[in-house]
């Protein structure tokens, strides 16, 4: 296994997302099973990621996913595959529309799935 930095805020060259492309609306498939689906989406670079809604699973909460979490993504099926589990997405800092653009936030939630990667992977 290589050993790759873990960028949240970068889409894997490997992932199969083209810069551009829509994925709102797209199902979001965590390790164990599907967790809700993709609200909005950015591809902004340093700042790219989903924000999910998780509809009944975790009630009603949203969660913003760093685009580094994205392993792939299936345009056929309109699914996206993240490389975390539905806990560690639950347990994720909770998204907040005022401050899900603040250096701040971004950096506690970068830190958050960085130390879930190499715990987790």
């Amino acid at each position: 296994m290589s050993m790759h930095a873990f960028d949240p805020w970068t889409y894997r060259a490997t992932s199969g997302y083209t810069e551009g492309s829509d994925l709102t609306g797209y199902k979001i498939a965590a390790t164990d099973g599907d967790i809700g689906k993709v609200d909005e989406a950015t591809d902004q670079p340093g700042t790219a990621g989903l924000v999910v809604d998780t509809g009944p699973w975790i009630f009603g909460r949203k969660v913003l996913l760093p685009a580094g979490v994205v392993e792939r993504v299936d345009h056929d099926d309109q699914k996206v595959y993240v490389d975390r589990t539905k806990d560690q997405i639950k347990a994720a800092p909770e998204y907040d529309p005022d401050t899900g653009s603040d250096d701040d936030y971004r950096t506690r939630l970068g830190g958050y799935y960085d130390d879930t990667y190499r715990s987790g992977m």
